[in-house]
C-alpha cells in the first residue's frame, strides 16, 4: 500500500469490524474465537495506529482512507441480502476454494457462520467499489478465493470490472511460514512486542533470508540491497543489523534506535556482562524491597519476563544449561532471587539462551 500511494494511487485500508463477528475458513483446525464489541473496537484501534505509521491519511486525492466494513454489514437485512446477492453464489463454486476443501478433507468443523465469510468479503469489495471507487484488492494468496468471489459479484451485480492481486505468504529459506500464531507472532504493537524485541527478530534472520527480507521489509535502493546480500561470513551480520534498523525505523521511528543499539552492543559485544547500562530496551520486572528480602523463585521471574512459557519449561532450560543470571549459568532451578543477588547493582539480567534477555529491577 505505501508503494501504491507513492505511485499516485489512493489506498483504502479495510478493517473487518463486521466480519470479525463471523469468523473465517482460514485453514485452521479450530474456529476463530468470536469477539465482543469492546475487543473488536480495541483491535481496530491498534490496527489503525499501525497503518498510520506506513501510510499518509487525510483528505487529499492520494491520502489513505480507513474504512470499517461494520458500517454496511451490521445494518443489512438478512432476507433482502439473500434476495439481492445470494443468487450470485453457488455452493459448487464455494466448495472449490482450497481453504474450504482443506477443512472438509480434515473433517474439521466449518460452521455456517464461517461459510458466509466469503460472501461477506465479496460484498465488501462491491461496497468499496460503489462507495469509494475501489477496483483492485490486495491480499495474501490464502485470500484468493474470497477476492475472486468479490470480482465475480461486482461483475454480476453492477457490471463492474474489478481486479485482485495476491502475493504468496512469506516463508523462510527452510520453507517455514512466518507465523501469526500467539507462540510465534511478530506483533507490530509495542505493547505486545517491544521495539527491541522487534529489532532482535530481524537481527536474528537466517543468512539465506537476508537479501529477500531486505527487499520485502525495507525501502532500501536495489543496488544497496545487492551489496548487502553479497556479504559473506561474519560480515553478513552487518547486513542483518541494517535489516533490523530499517524495519524497526519504519515501524517504531528513528528515536528508539539509539537505545536499541546500546542494548544490543551491551548484550552481543564480546564479554558483555550483566545488568546495568545498555539494557534499557529489554523487558523488565520490578521487585519490591519486601519481595527481594523474602526471595522470589528465579523460575517465576523467567516466566514473568516471557523467557519461558511455563515453570516446567524454565526448569528444563536450567537443566540444559541455557538459563543465565548476568551471563553466568544458573545451576539450580530452585534458586531464589533476593537482595543479595543484586550485590551493589540496581538490576540483574536473566537470559534464556543467547538471544532472549530480560531485566529484574530492584525497586528503590
Amino acid at each position: 500500500l505505501p508503494h501504491s500511494q507513492r505511485g499516485g494511487q489512493k489506498p483504502i485500508v479495510l478493517v473487518g469490524g463486521g466480519t470479525t463477528k463471523v469468523g473465517d475458513p482460514s485453514g485452521k483446525d479450530a474456529s476463530r474465537q468470536l469477539l465482543d464489541e469492546e475487543a473488536i473496537a480495541s483491535n481496530i484501534e491498534g490496527i489503525s495506529r499501525v497503518f498510520g505509521r506506513f501510510l499518509t491519511f487525510g483528505e487529499g486525492p492520494t491520502d489513505a482512507l480507513l474504512v470499517n466494513n461494520d458500517a454496511w454489514l451490521s445494518p443489512l437485512s438478512y432476507l433482502a441480502f439473500l434476495r439481492d446477492y445470494g443468487r450470485h453464489f453457488t455452493i459448487n463454486r464455494m466448495l472449490s476454494f482450497e481453504s474450504v476443501k482443506q477443512r472438509l478433507a480434515r473433517e474439521s468443523p466449518l460452521s455456517f457462520l464461517e461459510f458466509n465469510y466469503m460472501i461477506l468479503q465479496a460484498y465488501d469489495f462491491l461496497e468499496l467499489h460503489r462507495r469509494h471507487g475501489a477496483t483492485l484488492q490486495f491480499g495474501g494468496s490464502d485470500q484468493w478465493g474470497n477476492i475472486i468471489s468479490g470480482v465475480e459479484l461486482g461483475r454480476r451485480a453492477d457490471g463492474a470490472q474489478l481486479f485482485g492481486l495476491t502475493a504468496p505468504l512469506v516463508t523462510t529459506a527452510d520453507g517455514k511460514k512466518m507465523g501469526k500464531t500467539a507462540a510465534g507472532a511478530v506483533w507490530l504493537n509495542e505493547d505486545l512486542l517491544s521495539p527491541y524485541e522487534y529489532w532482535q527478530f530481524w537481527r536474528n534472520t537466517a543468512d539465506a533470508d537476508v537479501g529477500r527480507f531486505l527487499r520485502f521489509f525495507t525501502e532500501l535502493p536495489q543496488d544497496e540491497v545487492e551489496k548487502l546480500e553479497a556479504l559473506r561470513g561474519a560480515q553478513i551480520n552487518d547486513a542483518k543489523v541494517v535489516l533490523a534498523n530499517e524495519a524497526t525505523r519504519m515501524l517504531h521511528g528513528e528515536a528508539c534506535l539509539a537505545e536499541i543499539q546500546a542494548t544490543a552492543a551491551s548484550l552481543f559485544a564480546a564479554g558483555g556482562g550483566g545488568g546495568g547500562g545498555g539494557t534499557a530496551s529489554l523487558k523488565r520486572v520490578k521487585l519490591s524491597a519486601d519481595e527481594a528480602a523474602a526471595g522470589v523463585p528465579v523460575v517465576d521471574l523467567f516466566v514473568s519476563l516471557e523467557l519461558g512459557k511455563s515453570k516446567s519449561e524454565v526448569r528444563r532450560l536450567v537443566a540444559g544449561g541455557g538459563a543465565k543470571l548476568n551471563d553466568v549459568k544458573i545451576e539450580d532451578a530452585a534458586l531464589l532471587i533476593s537482595t543479595a543477588s543484586f550485590e551493589a547493582a540496581s538490576e540483574i539480567k536473566l537470559s534464556a539462551g543467547k538471544k532472549k534477555h530480560g531485566v529484574v529491577e530492584l525497586a528503590q
